[in-house]
């Protein structure tokens, strides 16, 4: 371990994490959001008399490292600025990976399978990310088993929920009915059909 690392984690955070929490509430207060990518030099510009480089560092390493914050990054949020503003969007990888890692920690704490939580989540990163297959396997280069068997389950349910939509729009097309009507022989809401279908609702 360096000796920069070791300076780091001997630093009590705590008390800089409380004044951040002060000056920017509504970045480190009840709610987190992403960050900026380089807002500690913001933060430093701002307050330069608050705490020290190795103070913020450290503490805004533990904020990063919380899951609290990894929670915020894997909802695809966007970074916020200084000031709380959203300002640009987090790339696929840091969404990717913020969601594998609350999945394992939460996973390690709870008995419940949460297989089916991390897929849609990773469904959802991914339509999000606007990727295809190919390009997002790249971009987020997951190379453990878990991670690339779990990519491999939101694809394959991404294909099914495509196909689903496609069966659904063949076979509105083909009843003449209305939205309403074909929704009430099928046992769907109405919703349903104008989502699958390309209406707005």
């Amino acid at each position: 371990m360096s000796e920069e690392k070791k300076k780091r984690n001997s630093i009590d955070v705590r008390p800089v994490l409380d004044r951040l929490a002060q000056f920017h509430p509504q970045l480190f207060g009840a709610r987190f959001v992403p960050l900026k990518l380089g807002i500690f030099h913001d933060l430093m510009a701002a307050h330069p008399d608050a705490f020290t480089k190795e103070e913020l560092k450290a503490a805004l390493g533990v904020h990063a490292r919380s899951t609290r914050y990894l929670e915020a990054v894997a909802s695809g949020t966007k970074r916020h600025d200084i000031d709380g503003q959203p300002v640009e969007d987090v790339s696929p990888d840091h969404v990717h990976h913020a969601i594998m890692e609350v999945f394992r920690r939460r996973q390690s704490r709870s008995k419940q399978d949460l297989r089916p939580w991390v897929i849609d989540r990773l469904v959802r990163a991914i339509d999000s990310s606007g990727l295809l297959r190919d390009e997002y396997f790249e971009r987020v280069s997951a190379k453990d088993d878990e991670s690339l068997a779990l990519l491999q389950e939101a694809f394959a349910e991404i294909a099914a929920r495509r196909a689903k939509r496609e069966a659904v729009w063949r076979a509105y097309e083909a009843s003449g009915k209305s939205v309403e009507e074909f929704a009430q022989m099928y046992g769907m809401t109405s919703a349903e059909v104008r989502a699958a279908i390309g209406e707005p609702a």
